[in-house]
């Protein structure tokens, strides 16, 4: 397995910064975040203000300098993470494009949460433009992966397995996010990997960990932990991962700020080698 992180875990850093510090860390390769960021007055976050983002609507233009100068460093770029939703096949096209110039091999395109006409319509319609996904994604020779994730149709393996049937794995995957299936969707990790097949084609790894929230209802809250101490059970993953044949690419995206950045970023890095070894 080799080894990436994801730039929206590196909001403190510029590309520039982040490309040197990353290849510096001994990381493997680089998954950038796409978006059109609109800032923010205050400190850089995850979501907004995120200084280690490339500009979606630029993307295209961009993507030869952002190609050399991750080259440079040494690092491949394993995947990219705009937010385009299938609903949207034009942006969905032309970030595929962008994609392409940057040489590589997948993109994420969300799938979004159930739509006012309730889960099974919206799921149905979904897995319907999912095929028109499909037909770019073989048209521009760039993988789409579809993110399991929290509040959205496709939280679990068995919601990707049952949205994805029948649809040729080589135009789109998986994304399995374990941070993201301990707080909704988590099944038993072994018959996780079983379930998405050749439709695993990508891992992100992240951790959280429930925590009291007296004035919520329910009161408690999912909060992200670091790599080492949250909920998600980090080294049956990777031994699940093993136990399949799985050789392609893990991206860490650790949302925690008890630690500075680079500090954690070395640790994550030290953490998941030895879950690895």
């Amino acid at each position: 397995m080799r080894i990436a992180v994801c730039t929206v875990s590196l909001p403190e850093w510029t590309p520039e910064e982040a490309v040197a510090e990353v290849a510096a860390l001994g990381f493997d390769g680089i998954e950038w975040r796409v978006a059109d960021d609109p800032g923010t007055d205050g400190p850089p976050g995850f979501w907004r203000g995120n200084r280690c983002t490339l500009p979606a609507s630029t993307f295209e233009q961009d993507a030869p300098r952002i190609r050399e100068l991750t080259s440079a460093a040494g690092l491949d770029i394993p995947a990219v993470g705009p937010y385009a939703r299938c609903d949207d096949l034009e942006t969905v096209e032309r970030l595929m494009r962008g994609a392409a110039a940057l040489g590589t091999p997948r993109m994420r395109v969300q799938v979004g949460a159930p739509g006012p006409e309730g889960y099974r319509e919206t799921f149905a319609r979904r897995r319907e433009e999912f095929r028109a996904v499909a037909d770019l994604a073989l048209r521009h020779g760039v993988q789409a992966l579809l993110e399991l994730h929290h509040q959205s149709l496709v939280s679990s393996a068995s919601a990707a397995a049952r949205f994805l049937d029948g649809v040729d794995p080589r135009a789109v995957g998986v994304i399995h996010d374990v941070g993201n299936m301990v707080r909704e969707g988590y099944e038993f990790d072994p018959w996780s990997l079983e379930i998405l097949g050749e439709h695993l084609a990508h891992v992100h790894v992240k951790n959280a960990v429930l925590q009291p929230a007296p004035s919520a209802s329910p009161p408690w809250s999912w909060e992200w932990a670091p790599m080492r101490t949250g909920a998600a059970p980090l080294q049956r993953l990777f031994d699940a991962l093993t136990g399949v044949g799985y050789e392609g690419w893990v991206s860490l995206e650790d949302f925690s700020t008890e630690v500075p950045l680079r500090e954690r970023l070395a640790d994550d890095l030290a953490y998941v080698r030895q879950l690895t070894a």
